[in-house]
């Protein structure tokens, strides 16, 4: 009964408190439970704080009995990954270098707004050094590992939540996302992520990676995804670069399906090599949307990798977010980061700028293909989840998490809506997923056809083995 009560979404949550069938401190205890059991195999949370949640559930509960719910989200447990800035908890960003007995007198953005709709907070998850790479270790906190193999990596740099959300240690949890470190675990692990147009979600602190850096929630379904992203794009004074709010809300878009879009339908991204098995089943998702009245065109957007512009753009950010750390810390510094840090810092003011000229371009340029297409679907990630503990697979031909994540950083240059979301397991019971990326601001279409896609191929019943245990 407690891992059923783990398995639920925030959505029925809600509405089971609304009717007095299940009580906050239930499902707290449930998750809480989970996070015990589970997490020595993944290593998922670096933070529990199961005192602290306990309390927030059982003000939530009287709250319910009083039938004055304080929010969208009261008393639904939810993880926040350890880059956000948490009252109460130190914020350690995987790092050794961070001091954690200080002051922590301050939420981010996104934390303010889960705690004012009432949501528990129940730990903070886990995150490679400053969030630089595409897997999720640390000298910090160690190696965070699949919930599907444990032998695997949950890719990164949300990798801890998005194994959290696997295993039903919590419905929600909010991630980043600034080359794909939203999308790319969520792929591995079998979830939901939406990486939201840029400045969707308020941030605060600002990134060292400036406007490469979104927010983004990872859940097990659209609704919860979107139902959250209502929570979380409420405006925060702290960001100078946000949008204001929606006009309307996101779940009351999600029925609005797929039927008349224009799909574009690029297997490869323009030459990117992709595993059988994920190509096959990505394009059994697609398939799917055409019988769903989606008008798809096989068509690759026309552009050349921009992983240079990338590489000078995230090099320089690594290298600016190190700054402040105390000069004799610098020796714990992950090494591949400590690497890339050096080449960041190295980078000129001109070289920065061509980056941005890259970028603006490879903006246009994606603006003009969408005139013609309304969306466009590619494989999340070409390959499966490799070996936990390294950047890249054995025998790869490239050191950098880049060279495995081709699909994905193009779209936080262009600061475009993106989703990854579950298409299916291979012969060896791995998952795949199948990225839906929209214009600038259609992040409404993005949600309304992941929905579509999940309603006609659902995937919240696969669940990785280790979640029976």
């Amino acid at each position: 009964m407690s891992d059923d009560i783990a398995f639920r979404t925030a959505t029925d949550l809600v509405a089971a408190y609304s009717r007095g069938e299940l009580s906050p401190v239930e499902a707290t205890r449930a998750v809480l439970d989970r996070i015990e059991r589970l997490n020595p195999a993944v290593n998922a949370f670096c933070l529990v704080d199961a005192e602290r949640a306990a309390q927030g559930a059982r003000d939530a509960e009287r709250r319910w009995h009083r039938g004055q719910p304080s929010g969208l989200l009261d008393g639904v447990p939810v993880s926040i990954k350890d880059v956000f800035l948490t009252l109460g908890w130190p914020t350690l960003r995987g790092s050794r270098a961070i001091d954690p007995d200080q002051p922590w007198q301050e939420d981010a953005p996104a934390v303010a707004r889960l705690r004012e709709q009432g949501a528990v907070l129940v730990g903070k998850t886990t995150t490679p050094e400053i969030g630089w790479k595409g897997v999720t270790d640390s000298p910090l906190t160690g190696v965070t590992r699949n919930p599907w193999e444990t032998g695997r990596t949950p890719g990164g740099s949300s990798g801890g939540s998005a194994a959290a959300i696997a295993l039903g240690m919590a419905p929600l949890t909010v991630g980043t996302d600034g080359g794909g470190s939203v999308r790319i675990p969520a792929a591995f692990c079998g979830v939901f992520g939406f990486k939201p147009t840029y400045g969707r979600i308020p941030l605060y602190p600002a990134s060292p990676f400036g406007t490469l850096a979104h927010a983004g929630p990872l859940t097990r379904t659209v609704g919860d995804a979107a139902l959250m992203l209502d929570v979380l794009s409420r405006p925060d004074s702290r960001d100078w670069s946000a949008l204001e709010p929606p006009a309307s809300s996101y779940v009351g878009r999600l029925n609005d399906g797929v039927s008349g879009l224009r799909v574009a339908y690029s297997p490869t991204l323009g030459g990117a090599s992709v595993d059988k098995e994920v190509a096959a089943l990505v394009q059994e998702g697609v398939r799917a949307l055409a019988e769903l009245g989606a008008h798809v065109d096989e068509v690759d957007p026309g552009f050349q990798d921009p992983v240079d512009a990338l590489h000078v753009l995230w090099f320089s950010g690594a290298a600016k977010s190190v700054a402040s750390f105390p000069p004799e810390r610098r020796t714990d510094l992950d090494p591949g980061l400590a690497e890339i840090c050096e080449v960041g810092a190295r980078a000129s003011a001109m070289e920065y700028l061509d980056a941005t000229v890259r970028r603006m371009d490879l903006g246009r340029h994606m603006g003009v293909f969408h005139e013609t297409y309304d969306l466009l679907v590619t494989p999340a990630m070409p390959i499966l989840p490799f070996t936990a503990g390294q950047e890249v697979p054995g025998g790869w031909p490239s050191r950098r998490w880049t060279s495995w994540a081709p699909f994905s950083y193009p779209f936080n240059l262009t600061q475009q809506p993106a989703a990854s979301l579950p298409c299916g397991l291979t012969g060896g019971s791995l998952p795949v997923g199948l990225q839906i990326v929209g214009p600038r601001h259609a992040d409404a279409r993005v949600l309304a056809a992941s929905r579509a896609l999940e309603e006609a191929r659902p995937w919240a019943h696969l669940r990785p083995p280790l979640a029976a245990g």
